[in-house]
């Protein structure tokens, strides 16, 4: 069944007139947005990861405040938020547009903020090999805030940390004192 398909039933699942004036368009602009939400099914994540020469820099890298828009998997409502990506060089470096690029293309598949975390640090200490990455995740859940517990203040909060952000507590709060 094709996506346009599939909503005009649930339109009707739900008491709609699918061939109502206001629904006429509806299944077409959803299935149009699918592509645009889930785009990143499409894209190879490690491909956006070119590499440089890091020309001696060893120093952290971060890249804070990147919004993200993903869709819940187990409700199919938007969470967002935003990420923060850092990774400390050994001998490689990437753009820094690289970074937002990487949390795009993970999160424009339908995800769970924990498995968003992680695949964004995993990817880039097996593209980079860098001596560590550290990645933070804050997101307001629209299954949280509007169905359910209905608690529409609440933000979760998720890391990983990789390397030497792993071993090294001292870098761990070098890196959020820089985020927050």
């Amino acid at each position: 069944m094709k996506t346009e398909e599939a909503v005009v039933e649930m339109l009707k699942n739900i008491g709609e007139d699918p061939s109502r004036e206001g629904l006429l368009e509806t299944p077409k602009r959803i299935a149009k947005m699918h592509k645009e939400i889930f785009a990143g099914y499409g894209e190879d994540a490690a491909a956006v990861l070119k590499t440089f020469d890091a020309e001696g820099a060893t120093d952290m890298v971060l890249v804070k405040d990147i919004e993200y828009y993903s869709t819940c998997e187990h409700h199919m409502v938007p969470f967002m938020g935003r990420a923060h990506v850092a990774y400390l060089p050994d001998g490689k470096i990437t753009g820094l547009s690289k970074l937002p690029r990487l949390v795009e293309i993970f999160s424009k598949r339908l995800q769970n903020q924990e498995r968003l975390t992680l695949q964004v640090a995993e990817t880039l200490m097996k593209e980079l090999k860098p001596r560590g990455v550290a990645v933070m995740l804050t997101g307001k859940h629209l299954c949280m805030h509007s169905r359910g517990v209905k608690n529409p203040t609440s933000e979760a909060v998720t890391t990983s940390w990789k390397g030497e952000f792993e071993t090294n507590a001292d870098l761990r709060k070098e890196f959020l004192l820089q985020v927050r």
